[in-house]
């Protein structure tokens, strides 16, 4: 039983500590480390959507006080469309050209990280209104949607090109992760793709890296946390498209 369930426990703690320390959803730690521990991609989809809610709601607590709740509602109403669609899409579109658009997207928003000192006049030209901010968590959520994601891996740097700080940033994505990925888990759920036991000691695992995550996080310098997540989504980003070559 043990040596069971101690895998799903550590793929939790893991990918629960980078959630909270980076403000990610976690799933594109959690997902390839649940595949490679035997499950079929599907039901990785759909435990990490289950997961994200409990373990982003620690680091949203954590860190609440950073939260700016107009944004995050813009981005839940955008957010949560865009998973939803991409959680019906899921399987239907080719893994190498879903791995081809994230890490596009990957590098455009890392991009977004640095705007401000890479190109002062064009990061002021950039308007961080209801619009851009509904339609970019919308596009992106659709892009990760459909490869059992929440979103949350990108809408830090994301929310860094609509001039959030990234405290901010971090916390923000967390909060608005809860929402979009609860729309998403009741599809999974109702379609049978979840696989309770190692579901309940991943979440265990993720809630307890989550908070450890969160508390280092709120300690630690901005620059560390921009440069630890510049290498995190970009180290996610070959690892996807390494994987999509990878498959037969």
């Amino acid at each position: 039983m043990i040596t069971e369930i101690t895998p799903y426990l550590c793929v939790g703690l893991f990918s629960g500590f980078m959630s909270g320390m980076f403000g990610i959803g976690g799933g594109s730690v959690r997902i390839p480390l649940l595949n490679l521990a035997g499950l079929p991609l599907l039901s990785a989809f759909g435990i990490n959507l289950l997961v994200i809610p409990f373990s982003s709601s620690v680091g949203a607590v954590s860190q609440r006080r950073n939260i700016d709740k107009r944004i995050a509602l813009y981005m839940i109403t955008g957010g949560t469309l865009g998973l939803v669609t991409g959680a019906f899409l899921a399987g239907l579109i080719p893994t190498l050209a879903l791995a081809v658009i994230f890490v596009i997207i990957s590098v455009i928003t890392v991009f977004g990280i640095y705007l401000d000192r890479i190109t002062p006049e064009l990061a002021r030209k950039i308007n961080p209104g209801s619009w851009n901010i509904i339609a970019g968590s919308l596009g992106l959520n659709l892009i990760t949607g459909m490869r059992g994601g929440s979103g949350g891996s990108l809408f830090p740097p994301f929310l860094r090109a609509m001039r959030l700080d990234i405290h901010r940033a971090i916390a923000t994505s967390l909060f608005v992760t809860i929402f979009t990925a609860i729309a998403a888990v009741i599809i999974y759920w109702h379609r049978g793709d979840i696989i309770w036991l190692p579901a309940v000691f991943v979440l265990i695992g993720s809630m307890i890296g989550a908070r450890i995550g969160s508390r280092i996080s709120l300690k630690t310098n901005p620059t560390w946390l921009e440069i630890g997540l510049t290498v995190l989504v970009t180290a996610l980003a070959f690892i996807t498209i390494y994987k999509a070559l990878s498959l037969p």
